[in-house]
């Protein structure tokens, strides 16, 4: 399958090798001619405001991903990803797509510094949360799959999966593989050691590895 990765700014080259790893074609897209033939889309993390910007300067190119996921495509949005997708968007308010029912919150989980990993409240889904929003309200229509401390961080409408955190930066591709190819989550036995839960940037955990090399890239 043709998936499209939107690679106008964020952390799409590591979504681009989640892509390939589940056996699919991942394509950067910069413009909505290379949307031509994609099956799928991903919306990777990076700066929402930033990626708001980008495409206000190319309409055509919004309107083909808006049309794409209108049509019925499976789309994966990641943190920023997720607020740009999102129904509503607060802390502050800014534009969004609106193709997901969903509330967030902006950066409610903290600043840079309080990046962490930690593992959702099921202990099945390794959770990289970087500036990561918060999903306040979801609508009727949304679908819980996981979260972390009562809160949903990893939620469904139709074809469309929204997550808090960064799945793309664990070595668990059972989040790429629920939205590419609707297989049902399982738990992932990791290349990696596994992050316990609450688990700080500020030690040494991986997490620090991650912020100090993706710290401009990802939102």
């Amino acid at each position: 399958m043709r998936v499209g990765v939107l690679a106008l700014q964020g952390g799409f080259d590591a979504h681009a090798r989640a892509v390939a790893a589940l056996g699919h074609a991942p394509v950067l897209v910069r413009r909505a001619a290379d949307l031509r033939g994609a099956q799928a889309l991903v919306l990777p993390g990076g700066e929402s405001t930033v990626m708001l910007d980008l495409l206000g300067r190319d309409p055509t190119l919004e309107h083909a991903l808006v049309d794409l996921a209108l049509g019925g495509a499976p789309l994966l949005a990641t943190c920023a990803g997720l607020i740009l997708i999102a129904r509503r968007v607060r802390d502050p308010e800014q534009r969004s797509l609106g193709l997901l029912e969903v509330e967030v919150r902006r950066n409610a989980r903290g600043r840079q510094v309080h990046s962490s990993e930690t593992r959702d409240d099921a202990g099945r889904l390794p959770l990289v949360l970087i500036r990561a929003p918060r999903i306040a309200a979801v609508g009727d229509s949304v679908e819980v799959l996981a979260t972390l401390d009562g809160e949903p961080v990893l939620v469904r409408q139709g074809r469309v999966v929204g997550a808090t955190f960064h799945p793309e930066l664990t070595a668990d591709l059972s989040v790429h593989a629920l939205a590419l190819d609707g297989t049902a989550l399982q738990r992932t036995r990791l290349s990696t050691s596994t992050p316990s839960r609450g688990s700080s940037a500020t030690g040494t955990s991986s997490a620090d590895t991650i912020v100090s090399g993706v710290e401009s890239a990802i939102r």
